[in-house]
């Protein structure tokens, strides 16, 4: 396999994931970013502790998708995170929100 055809495919797995993570994004409620992946979760529990001196984070994500091209299963039902870098959990906007009726209104 030549290195065009390593980087073809790894766009195209790319791409697929992105077109996944398209469709299931409103089932999720929250987006969560370490260091190293990209989740999509529906229960997010996040506790900073400092037991030892040097702060970390522990997150508990529970029905979770993991962005991860080279994961065979991406749906987890519960992920154990422990990182001393930047976290960012953000809280999606809900599917049921009917954004068509709400400008009809204003």
């Amino acid at each position: 396999m030549s290195t065009d055809d390593l980087e073809q495919y790894e766009a195209d797995i790319e791409l697929q994931l992105y077109k996944e993570y398209k469709d299931i994004s409103p089932t999720f409620s929250y987006v969560v970013e370490t260091e190293r992946r990209f989740y999509l979760a529906n229960e997010v529990e996040r506790v900073v502790r400092d037991d030892v001196g040097t702060p970390f984070i522990e997150l508990t994500l529970r029905d979770a998708w993991v962005w991860d091209m080279y994961r065979t299963t991406r749906f987890v039902s519960k992920v154990q995170v422990v990182t001393f870098k930047d976290v960012n959990v953000e809280e999606l906007p809900k599917a049921d929100l009917d954004l068509e009726a709400f400008r009809k209104k204003t």
